[in-house]
Formats: structure tokens, sequence, C-alpha cells
């Protein structure tokens, strides 16, 4: 009876009912019905043949070159994305505001345009393949082209997700530091960082998350040479071309599960840091 009374004692906001109900309808259209069909149509092999899909060196080398570049991709990024946000916000210099809008470019250009646009630059006769080349260095349609794109397509998620943190520290902090004794290094990797862990780390998350199913920016630049530069996104594309859905699904169902069990640490991860450091429950 008490925790019926708790349940109904009014909120300071109104419309809990709803607006839960509304979200449990909402959440299971569109992302946990579709979800459960695909792992049903995945299964529908049975265990034998779902782990004949599952196996297949093909799959596999897919499977590792897209996770490999887009972990590759997502902690490049967040080095250069927390470098490019702490120069946003800390320092003012002609063309800023042009260079924070140019962060978000990736989030409006088209990724075929993105991919075409890289493959011209990085091809072997392209203005920085050709300079590469000579060095025996080929950027595109290796894996280093496709690492290449998912840092482009997943750099705003870093900056955007690091800045606000950024505007909201105070000055005060690193003076009050430098004031204790404290050197820069110092200040950086014991005041500043510990309040930025949990935004550096919701920011991997977001690039890694974007970058590894990303299809559109990355086809172009990959070549797509089995066991050596196709992706996982484009193996599931050419199974379903050969109307072969159960294959596709089983790709596909193993790509998700992969990549919500990285999602699931990086967030334990989070999670403990803010506790770590008192930023949240």
């Amino acid at each position: 009876m008490s925790a019926r009374i708790r349940f109904r004692q009014p909120n300071v906001i109104p419309g809990f009912g709803l607006t839960f109900g509304f979200t449990l309808v909402y959440f299971s259209l569109i992302i946990l019905i579709p979800m459960v069909a695909l792992v049903l149509r995945a299964t529908g092999l049975g265990w034998s043949g779902f782990w004949a899909v599952a196996l297949d060196a093909r799959v596999l080398a897919s499977l590792r070159t897209s996770f490999v570049t887009a972990l590759i991709a997502a902690g490049i990024n967040v080095v250069f994305g927390t470098l490019i946000a702490w120069i946003l916000v800390r320092y003012r210099f002609p063309g800023r505001r042009i260079v924070d809008a140019f962060v978000d470019l990736p989030f409006a250009l088209p990724t075929a345009v993105a991919g075409i646009a890289l493959t011209a630059i990085y091809a072997p006769n392209g203005f920085i393949g050709q300079l590469v080349a000579p060095l025996g260095i080929r950027i595109a349609y290796t894996p280093l082209g496709i690492t290449i794109a998912m840092i482009f397509i997943g750099l705003p998620f870093v900056v955007r997700t690091i800045q606000p943190i950024l505007e909201e520290t105070s000055h005060e902090v690193e003076e009050a530091s430098a004031t204790l004794g404290a050197n820069r290094l110092q200040t950086i990797s014991r005041v500043l960082l510990p309040g930025l862990a949990p935004a550096i780390l919701t920011g991997f998350a977001l690039a890694f998350a974007r970058a590894v199913g990303e299809y559109g920016s990355v086809i172009f630049i990959a070549g797509n040479i089995p066991f050596v530069s196709e992706i996982t996104p484009l193996l599931i594309v050419i199974r379903l071309e050969e109307y072969n859905y159960a294959g596709a699904a089983v790709i596909a169902t193993i790509m998700l599960a992969i990549s919500f069990s990285m999602l699931f640490v990086i967030n334990l991860i989070q999670a403990w840091s803010r506790r770590r450091y008192g930023y949240g429950n």
C-alpha cells in the first residue's frame, strides 16, 4: 500500500504516467521491435546455420576492418576533438566563428558527397595522395582511407560534446590550481581532465557508434576489397542484393551485439568516472 501511495504522489512536473507510457511505446516501435525482429530472422537459420555465417572468414575480416578502424578513428577524434573544443572555448581569434561552423559541416554534408570528396583528395592521383605516393604510402582503398573517412564524420560528436562542459568550467578553478603551486601539466591532468572525462567518454562513444555503422562516406574511399578494405555494412548490402536476407540478418545481429557490448562497457566506465569525481550519481 505504501509503495502504491509513493508512486501516486504528485510530481513537480505532472503527466508522468502519460509521458512514460508514450516513451515506452515509442521506444518499442522505433527500436525494440525492429531489433527483436532482426534477431528472430537471424536465429531462423538455426544455431548451426547462424554460426556458419558468423564464422565465415570474409565476415570476420569485415568485422575486424569495421571495428578496428572505428576504434582508431574515435581515439584520434578524442585527442584532436578535445584540442579543437579547447581552442574554440578558451581563445578568441579572427575567423573563430567560421571554424566553429565548419565543425558541423559533416552533419550537413551528404555522406556520399563526403566520400567522393575524400576519395578525390586521397586517391593516388589526388591532391594529397600523389604527394605521399612516392613515399610508398597509399591512403585510398586501404584501411587508412577508411579511418580518415571515419575521423571526418565523427569529429563533430566529440567537439560538440566536450565544448559545453568546457564553457561551464570556470577559469577560477585553473587559477586556484596555479595559486596552489600546480604547473600547467598538473592542472590539466588533475583538475581539468577529471571533470571532462565523462564528456570525453560520451564523445568517444558517439564517434565510435557513428563510425562503425557508417556507409556512404566510407564505401568510395574503401575500395571494398574483400579481406582488405571491405566494411561490414557493405557486406550486409551485398548479402541483401544476393537475396540472402537471413545471412544479412546474421551479420547485422553480430554487429549489433558487438556494438551494444562495447557501448555498454563505455557507459559503465562513464558512470564510474562520474561517481569517482563527483559529477552526478
